[in-house]
């Protein structure tokens, strides 16, 4: 009986320092790799904005182009002012979201977006262009879709009503259906249209049964609920309730330093 003990006692004990040699070696990989999954991240963000405001090409130097056609600012969606102690290569809009501590809770009544929370400061994306001027701005923009939240970005002309082209670049809609939202032909549909009327408010819609205006784009097909939610969105990010005062100060070239 003690020899069986014993045996059982000694497979235990192998099996125990099995357990913990690999879960240093697994703790020891993740912390040696963030670095590298932090930068690959950065990178496929840049990749990201550029492919939205259409400066993407293939073989391009990545992080070049964005250093030279992109000016990134961290913005306070709460006063609407740059916010020059926050560096925007360690900002996170998604973290920002999240934390209790830099977000707000939605009102249900007025969170047509899905969101929960909304962050009190975001990442701004200036274009320029060759000669350092403005030449648009990239924004993210998010909402619930039919499975989960669709994350994407929206890239605006010079006059910051225009849309120069969208980017969903994160979702878990259905594919061949919701999942089309990354259809390169549905997102050339965008370039072009207008999202505010001439009153200022926002007048854009994902419309069924053919588009057949400047402010509007077509449903997906088979896929209402992530329409539905593509055209709340719109409606919510580029309302006075979040972009809208941004954009506006934009225009008038009065965005001020927090």
């Amino acid at each position: 009986m003690s020899k069986k003990n014993e045996s059982l006692g000694k497979t235990v004990g192998v099996v125990l320092a099995l357990c913990l040699v690999c879960s240093i070696v697994v703790s020891g990989a993740a912390v040696g790799l963030k670095p590298m999954q932090e930068k690959n991240a950065a990178l496929a963000m840049q990749r990201n904005i550029l492919g939205a405001a259409e400066i993407l090409e293939p073989g391009m130097d990545v992080p070049s182009a964005y250093d030279k056609r992109i000016k990134p600012l961290v913005v306070s969606l709460q006063d609407y002012q740059v916010m020059r102690d926050k560096n925007p290569a360690e900002f996170d809009n998604r973290k920002a979201a999240n934390d209790p501590e830099t977000s707000t809770k939605l009102d249900k009544s007025t969170d047509i977006a899905g969101l929960g929370t909304m962050e009190n400061m975001t990442e701004v994306y200036l274009v320029m262009d060759e000669n350092g001027n403005r030449d648009g701005a990239v924004l993210h923009v998010r909402g619930q879709g039919l499975w989960g939240t669709m994350y994407g970005l929206i890239s605006l002309e010079d006059d910051l009503k225009t849309v120069r082209g969208i980017n969903f670049y994160e979702h878990s809609e259905t594919p061949g259906l919701g999942g089309e939202i990354t259809n390169p032909g549905w997102i050339a549909s965008w370039k072009g249209k207008e999202l505010f009327g001439d009153d200022g408010n926002v007048k854009f819609d994902v419309v069924k049964g053919g588009a057949n205006n400047e402010h509007q784009v077509d449903a997906l097909s088979g896929a209402t609920l992530t329409s539905n939610g593509v055209d709340a969105l719109i409606d919510f990010w580029m309302s006075d309730k979040a972009y809208g005062p941004l954009l506006a100060k934009l225009r008038k070239g009065e965005l001020t330093n927090g």
